[in-house]
């Protein structure tokens, strides 16, 4: 079975490339097929052979790679992917829009239908900087866009969702079916300890969508200690609204977020995520998690054992439900265990055998017809 994995771009550090991590460790000989490569941000893909698009010869597409939006379908189909049996794609955007050979198996593993085309669309644009008139350019150019995304979805054989939020989404949106497997959390990296600490953390890439902007409102008028690791656009923002006791520490290291994990309070969780990986290694350190009732936290939090819920989207709500956390005598052993079902070997084991049990019934349906032929 030859295979090859598409991403759509690797420019950024979360969730999506972790998955396709997990890919290379299954299939090590599978080339990568991408728009562009940040080499220097982007590490530990050193020992497979990565494809890169005409986008990464022009210029700044790493850092300002939204202003080749326009660009990336028509790029997304330039990948030559005739070679190969199967193509698993890895698509929170573009890389599902492939074009294969009738004899070759499309998987995709979708991390959610672009934001920025569908659920989030009026969010994204009323946040962008820009004035009335670039946004009204930008809204057509998006529509376009919107129309190539869903007839892209045409052309994968099989949907393979990372949340069930995510799994009613591709059905809201692209009207297609989806099997539900949750992303892989590398719960042995992080651990328990007894010597916690009396403060929080937050954290993650600092966008608009993460609200980290709630837990900063919440944490100035308690005044509790909340740190928070990662950088982004945000970051001036966030910054300028925070007090004294709310630390910033930028990029932090694998083993620094362990240590931070285990030795805090707990872990806020103020956005609406597809899934949320960090919350879960929040809960491998044996901590609580504060988590907004909505996304994958509903899915991967459980009230009251391994953490707590606020409803509304308001900073009003979550300090709301941080005064509450003080009533609960949180078992750290039982929050770390229930974790484990998220564990990065099941997932590999069980997208591993998802593949090849699609690819057998795909090739024994070709090889039917070519016989009827």
């Amino acid at each position: 079975m030859r295979i090859a994995l598409v991403h759509d771009y690797l420019s950024q550090n979360g969730g999506a490339e972790k998955v396709l991590k997990s890919f290379t460790e299954i299939w090590p000989q599978a080339p990568i097929f991408v728009l562009f490569h940040d080499k220097e941000k982007i590490k530990g893909f050193e020992k497979s052979k990565i494809k890169e698009t005409f986008l990464s010869k022009l210029p700044r597409v790493n850092k300002n790679y939204e202003w080749y939006f326009p660009f990336m379908p028509m790029a997304t189909e330039k990948h030559d992917l005739g070679d190969f049996d199967v193509v698993l794609s890895s698509a929170s955007g573009f890389a599902k829009g492939i074009i294969t050979n009738p004899e070759t198996l499309h998987i995709c593993y979708c991390h959610t239908p672009p934001r920025f085309l569908w659920a989030g669309t009026h969010k994204y644009l009323s946040d962008l900087r820009y004035n009335f008139v670039v946004k009204t350019i930008l809204s057509g150019v998006l529509h376009k866009m919107r129309l190539w995304d869903t007839l892209s979805t045409n052309r994968v054989d099989h949907f393979i969702a990372n949340s069930k939020t995510v799994e009613n989404r591709i059905k809201k949106y692209y009207r297609r079916e989806a099997q539900v497997l949750y992303p892989p959390v590398n719960t042995t990296k992080f651990y328990t300890t007894q010597h916690t600490k009396n403060y929080f953390v937050a954290g993650g890439r600092l966008v608009p969508y993460k609200r980290i902007d709630l837990a900063i409102k919440a944490f100035n008028r308690l005044g509790w200690n909340l740190k928070i690791f990662g950088v982004g656009p945000e970051e001036k923002y966030l910054k300028k609204i925070a007090k004294n006791n709310i630390e910033f520490l930028g990029n932090i290291t694998d083993e620094e977020k362990s240590k931070l994990l285990s030795e805090s309070r707990g872990f806020i969780n103020p956005q609406y995520e597809d899934f949320g990986i960090v919350s879960v290694e929040a809960m491998a350190s044996g901590r609580p998690v504060i988590a907004y009732y909505k996304g994958g936290a509903s899915e991967s939090v459980v009230e009251n054992i391994t953490g707590l819920f606020f409803y509304k989207q308001t900073w009003e709500s979550l300090l709301d439900t941080l005064l509450k956390f003080e009533n609960y005598n949180w078992e750290k052993q039982e929050i770390r265990e229930h974790s484990k079902k998220f564990d990065k070997q099941n997932f590999k084991e069980k997208i591993k055998r998802l593949v090849e049990d699609r690819f057998e019934e795909f090739d024994k349906g070709f090889r039917q017809e070519e016989l009827i032929k």
